[in-house]
């Protein structure tokens, strides 16, 4: 299965744009646009779970516990990319990201917690 995407309200819009514009295919859902602002983490990952997305946040303490409270009661999670928050890593998440689209399946990432790496 292709890798899809669910964009956390946290993540900086310049990494949503900059993955929109180097690859119009790419299949990610921005919490923002879709109207789910507010949003609480677990009901986030429910979503991303009922939709087969990895969550991408640069939530790394309250998003990664929710989601380790998931996987113990029993509930799977299509994973979670947790991206540094640094104006600096915005270009290498950028690519790892496109990296994960294009020579990854979905399968791969379940259960899984993942910190992007940037240089």
């Amino acid at each position: 299965m292709t890798v899809r995407f669910l964009a956390d309200e946290d993540l900086r819009d310049s990494i949503i744009q900059g993955l929109r514009s180097r690859e119009p295919a790419l299949d990610i859902l921005d919490v923002k646009s879709a109207g789910l602002r507010g949003t609480k983490d677990p009901v986030l990952l429910d979503i991303a779970a009922e939709q087969g997305r990895i969550l991408i946040t640069q939530d790394r303490n309250t998003m990664t516990a929710h989601f380790w409270e998931r996987l113990e009661a029993g509930k799977s999670s299509p994973g979670l990319f947790v991206v540094p928050d640094q104006p600096g890593a915005i270009g290498d998440a950028i690519e790892w990201l496109l990296l994960v689209w294009t020579a990854s399946q979905a399968e791969e990432w379940r259960d899984q917690i993942v910190y992007v790496p940037v240089r």
